[in-house]
């Protein structure tokens, strides 16, 4: 899927700052000097959110591709105007440097890594684009993408965008993992830790469907092969 994220920075019609995101986008996306994940492992979360490999390119496109549909809305029902290129590039570039902050544990899961204890993706992220002379207009949605309860508010439409895309997905994605493996305790699986929103969704049909039984078989063909 990092292919995918290169593909989507080409729909950045304005050339230089389409090639300045792509030059983000590699592993790792800059030099720090700390240890980084590569894109293609790194989750998106330790513990919520696309807490599994591959985690963060996964919600990365999510965030492109909610990002661009609430740019149709606002364009087309709102009647408002949207800097599309300023929208992919921050819903792109909007959390890159979670490769510096987590490290995979003991436990064949996520943590958080001594250097992203110490600094947060956030701020790593507005430091390198200012340091690159980034537009300040991109720089702030990546500053305010945690909406309220970020270091700043989104004070634009573009900022707006990707805010509401970024919890959207997030909230997406946490709430059907917990609701798959609640399922998965009550139908008394031992660790129903799940490592794709796919498998989860999966679980969630099966007792849609099949009820318990269903969940306790689709459990035993997802997890129990892999211990």
């Amino acid at each position: 899927m990092s292919e995918e994220l290169l593909s989507a920075a080409d729909k950045i019609m304005d050339q230089s700052l389409r090639l300045k995101v792509k030059d983000i986008i590699r592993d790792p996306p800059c030099d720090i000097g700390a240890p980084a994940l590569s894109l293609s492992v790194c989750p998106a979360g330790a513990y919520q959110h696309h807490c599994y490999p591959g985690g963060l390119v996964e919600h990365t496109l999510c965030v492109v591709k909610l990002s661009l549909e609430l740019s149709d809305i606002i364009e087309e029902v709102y009647e408002g105007k949207v800097n599309r290129d300023y929208v992919i590039a921050g819903a792109l570039l909007h959390d890159v440097m979670k490769v510096y902050c987590y490290e995979e544990n003991s436990e064949g899961g996520f943590s958080t890594s001594d250097f992203g204890g110490m600094i947060d993706h956030l701020s790593l992220l507005v430091a390198e684009l200012y340091r690159r002379d980034f537009p300040m207009e991109l720089i702030h949605i990546v500053a305010s993408h945690h909406g309220d309860v970020g270091p700043t508010k989104p004070k634009t439409v573009e900022a707006l965008v990707v805010a509401v895309a970024d919890l959207a997905d997030s909230e997406l994605n946490n709430k059907l993992l917990r609701g798959a493996e609640y399922l998965l305790r009550r139908s008394e699986a031992k660790r129903p830790k799940l490592e794709s929103a796919f498998d989860a969704l999966r679980i969630v049909e099966a007792k849609k469907t099949e009820g318990w039984e269903g969940v306790h078989k689709l459990f035993v063909e997802l997890i129990e092969p892999k211990d």
